[in-house]
């Protein structure tokens, strides 16, 4: 899930740079280090030897392009996106574009059996199959991710990001961008074909991305530069969400990232967004706190900030609602 935003594309140069692998075949200890560190460093990192099924990874992908394939008449029949279903171009309600279709789902089966009916007409259970196997796979991967960032960072309880996401009323949905080939466009042009999704974060715990072998995602690093991130189609890129920068109390940045579409190919692109439960309340953890890093967030609800997440444009700040400012300490307190 990503919420809507007004900022358009920025015109600041970009430059080549290593986002950080990391093999998860690896010594389990020496892994969350190098999570805490990529995720620090970089809010992004590309995983390898992760163990997702590359069977269940090429069912859904191609469910995705036949669903894509198909005349816009047959498609809006999903739509519109409200927030789930079939959307194009429009992103959210406030206004934002992009040069993109995209299906948005939430990751329970029932849901997504109802939705497949409108998504797949002639084998919704093929269809539904292959989403429900897909977000079992990469669910599994997000909570190994998730506890050895926890044990990375000396957390007491392993699982206190993953239990939420394994929740049976977690809010976690699952996205499938799909960017049309666009005619290529010089870097001065302001034409908004060059964006295909525009800047923002994501406001969940963490997102497992996934795209074709087609390039368009990038990153802003914390100097401002703009970073693009080569595709691989067998790896997955863990994204830093705005939630665990509040849990960690800033110590994990989200990363702003953006799709652009000025590619002669099609690039379709898949995201897990990892939610907890509407009622489940988000603040610093006591490990992230202490007199010297006094919290930085007031207590809210997943709901409440997704809430307020909605009502702002794609690009907007949203945490800075949340921000407890210098003054709000008091001396003593």
């Amino acid at each position: 899930m990503v919420v809507p935003s007004p900022t358009p594309m920025r015109t600041k140069k970009t430059r080549a740079i290593g986002i950080p692998t990391i093999d998860l075949s690896l010594d389990k200890s020496l892994v969350s280090e190098l999570i805490v560190t990529a995720c620090e460093d970089y809010g992004i990192f590309k995983v390898v030897n992760h163990g997702v099924n590359k069977e269940v990874v090429s069912r859904l992908e191609k469910e995705a392009v036949d669903f894509f394939a198909k005349p816009a008449a047959e498609k809006q029949r999903a739509g519109p996106a409200t927030p789930f279903g079939y959307g194009c171009k429009n992103i959210g309600c406030n206004g934002d574009v992009g040069e993109l279709e995209f299906l948005l789902l939430q990751t329970n089966s029932v849901s997504i059996s109802e939705r497949s009916r409108t998504i797949s007409s002639s084998d919704p259970s093929k269809f539904s199959c292959a989403v429900n196997d897909y977000v079992e796979e990469v669910r599994e991967l997000a909570c190994e991710i998730l506890d050895l960032l926890a044990e990375g960072l000396w957390m007491e309880d392993k699982h206190v990001f993953s239990r939420l996401i394994r929740d049976v009323n977690s809010d976690s949905v699952l996205r499938v961008n799909h960017y049309p080939a666009v005619k290529e466009v010089k870097d001065w042009d302001p034409s908004p074909k060059r964006i295909g999704f525009g800047e923002h974060s994501d406001p969940q715990i963490m997102t497992i991305l996934r795209s074709n072998d087609v390039a368009g995602l990038q990153i802003c690093l914390r100097d401002g530069l703009w970073v693009p991130v080569p595709p691989d189609p067998t790896g997955f890129f863990l994204i830093v969400g705005d939630a665990l920068q509040v849990f960690t109390n800033g110590r994990l940045l989200s990363v702003r990232h953006r799709a652009v579409a000025n590619s002669a190919k099609t690039r379709m692109s898949t995201m897990y967004f990892g939610a907890p439960p509407l009622n489940a309340w988000i603040s610093p953890l006591p490990e992230m706190v202490s007199p010297q890093n006094p919290s930085k967030y007031k207590p809210f609800t997943w709901g409440e900030f997704k809430k307020a997440a909605y009502s702002l444009r794609l690009g907007d700040t949203r945490l800075d609602l949340f921000k407890i400012h210098a003054s709000d300490h008091k001396i003593g307190s």
